[in-house]
């Protein structure tokens, strides 16, 4: 992943924000909307981009284009840095491979203690109870 790259190929809109703020939030476009299409990408190689596509499915639109924003800081730069940010942490959880599970099967020494407990537990409320007669 080529992060200058990357970088270079992001397209950015300022929006007006919503919610409460006055006068200030009707005038200032602070919110921040940043656009990556990633089949174009010259910054990821193919198997990045397959990774990427797979993994972040339910976050594209139709043109597997990922879109982000950010209106958490009244200024328009903050708001620049902090989806560039965001970007970057969900693209590099996106490219993680898991590592494949090995089936085990729990040993013989640990069948036997959990049976052993359980008898243990299961004779102490045996005597608990009242006997009839």
């Amino acid at each position: 992943m080529n992060k200058e790259q990357i970088l270079k190929e992001l397209t950015f809109k300022a929006v007006r924000s919503s919610g409460a703020g006055g006068q200030h939030v009707n005038k200032v476009s602070s919110k921040v909307e940043l656009s990556f299409t990633i089949e174009n990408s010259l910054g990821l190689t193919d198997q990045e981009k397959e990774l990427v596509l797979k993994n972040l499915d339910s976050r594209l639109s139709k043109d597997n284009v990922l879109t982000l924003s950010s209106q958490e800081s009244r200024s328009q730069h903050r708001n620049k840095e902090l989806v560039i940010e965001r970007f970057f942490n969900l693209l590099e959880e996106s490219l993680v491979i898991p590592k494949v599970r090995k089936a085990t099967k729990p040993k013989k020494v640990a069948i036997a203690k959990r049976l052993d407990e359980k008898k243990r537990l299961s004779d102490k409320k045996e005597s608990r109870k009242k006997f009839k007669f």
